[in-house]
């Protein structure tokens, strides 16, 4: 009785082999960054993220010259502007270093006499007489605000998407707070 041949061995790579290669392939690909996506460059201008990080400081900034404006005009508003102001304020230091406006007191004015970077704006700003108009003006610059915040999130990389995310949702919830105060 005749022995079977050997089993013939088949030509090119063996299924594992391939399996490693395609898995391997996918985790360089995961790995690498196109040049637009770093957040940090080394060729001396500022990223994508730096530019919108610093345009987003400056907007809360703006903002809260406006709150700063409507509460110099309005004291009597203090109890609701106050602490959407303080936040305000908050956003701007949390898109990092750069002119604060002040720390804030507890009844939500600015501390210190001295003339601050984001006071400036609030010179600028035109406050309606009416209290309500007021309220209605800055429901709808914290709107304008959060819609362009919720817009620029496609265009930055993750953890400065989040906080934008996380900072339109507040600007939301402030202009639906002096929507109400308005009332």
């Amino acid at each position: 009785m005749p022995f079977p041949s050997p089993p013939r061995s088949p030509s090119g790579p063996r299924r594992r082999t391939l399996l490693a290669s395609v898995a391997g392939a996918a985790l360089l690909v995961g790995c690498t960054s196109r040049p637009d996506e770093s957040d940090g460059g080394t060729s001396g201008s500022p990223s994508l993220a730096e530019k919108a990080r610093a345009r987003a400081a400056r907007d809360s900034e703006d903002l809260v010259g406006r709150y700063d404006a409507v509460l110099a005009a309005h004291p009597v508003l203090a109890p609701v502007v106050g602490p959407l102001r303080a936040e305000a304020l908050r956003h701007a230091a949390a898109f990092g270093p750069g002119p604060s406006a002040g720390s804030p007191t507890p009844s939500g004015t600015p501390t210190g006499g001295t003339a601050s970077p984001s006071a400036s704006p609030s010179a600028s700003v035109s406050v309606p007489a009416n209290e309500r108009d007021a309220l209605t003006e800055l429901a709808a610059a914290e709107r304008a605000l959060a819609d362009r915040r919720a817009k620029a999130l496609l265009d930055v990389p993750g953890e400065l998407a989040r906080l934008l995310a996380s900072v339109a949702a507040a600007g939301a919830v402030h202009a639906y707070l002096l929507t109400e105060g308005a009332k």
